[in-house]
């Protein structure tokens, strides 16, 4: 399980790094040097890795940020993005789940949160392919952990391939809890296709399942479908979700909750958050 992973101060100056491109689309490398006060030649291996993980990529002295489209950020830079509406998504979830369930969960950075609330709900079976999860709960008191293993994947700090499928086509749970990239077109979407079978092999292997997403996933894009979101049987938005983007989910068939602001009960609405 172990990977060889960067320093506290590199993870800190790629995040720096990655920040500054999104939030200027597009930067010249000289420039980037000179803001990030480090070598041109540390900065230089910074982007090299970042491109290799698909958030950033280079041309002829510039740095751009790598289409959403076409790639995932990596599991790193995702655990710094909306922390309080993953809490809330994962509040609103570990509601669902019941002493005694087995459950999966996916690659979703969202699932490290949710993690962080299980052994309130122990005692549970755990399945996951994500290293972020398995890291949470590998001494958690209660919690019986199964990692899904096979190929590893850097960027997503999880595990794909055929013995990741394998495992999960012999398993059956109670609940599968997931996140995606992107809801497009009322279509749950993913950019990469290896990520995708093992997803869907998580839904395949659960009597219910959960997606939670929040309010940012529905101006995205991604390449491959993963499910519509009325397959799921809830799907639960976060406080900041529009509620026309809610109504297009109703439209289409889906149960859709919205999770309170954390720490707030959401007015009208029992403990699972039903009115």
């Amino acid at each position: 399980m172990s990977g060889r992973r960067p320093s506290g101060k590199q993870q800190d100056r790629r995040r720096k790094i990655t920040e500054l491109v999104m939030a200027e689309g597009t930067l010249r490398i000289d420039d980037l040097v000179a803001t990030i006060g480090a070598s041109a030649m540390t900065v230089y291996r910074d982007l090299a890795d970042l491109e290799s993980q698909g958030l950033v990529h280079r041309n002829r002295g510039n740095v751009s940020a790598a289409s959403s489209l076409l790639y995932e950020a990596a599991s790193e830079y995702r655990l710094q993005q909306n922390q309080a509406e993953k809490d809330e998504l994962a509040r609103a979830a570990a509601e669902l789940i019941e002493p005694g369930q087995a459950l999966v969960l996916d690659d979703s950075t969202t699932g490290v949160h949710l993690a962080r609330l299980l052994p309130e709900r122990a005692p549970l079976t755990v399945v996951t392919n994500h290293r972020g999860v398995f890291d949470e709960l590998a001494s958690a008191p209660g919690i019986s952990l199964i990692c899904v293993g096979g190929d590893y994947l850097p960027w997503a700090d999880a595990f794909v391939g055929g013995m990741a499928l394998d495992s999960l086509r012999n398993l059956r749970v109670d609940l599968a809890i997931m996140s995606v990239s992107a809801v497009t077109d009322g279509v749950g979407c993913y950019p990469q296709q290896e990520m995708v079978q093992i997803k869907k092999a998580m839904l395949a292997a659960a009597q219910r399942t959960v997606l939670y997403v929040d309010h940012t996933k529905f101006h995205r894009r991604a390449l491959h479908a993963v499910a519509p979101v009325e397959d799921f049987d809830i799907v639960i938005v976060d406080s900041k979700t529009p509620e026309s983007q809610i109504e297009v989910l109703r439209e289409r068939g889906a149960l859709v909750e919205q999770a309170p602001v954390a720490g707030r009960a959401a007015p009208g609405t029992d403990r699972a958050g039903r009115a």
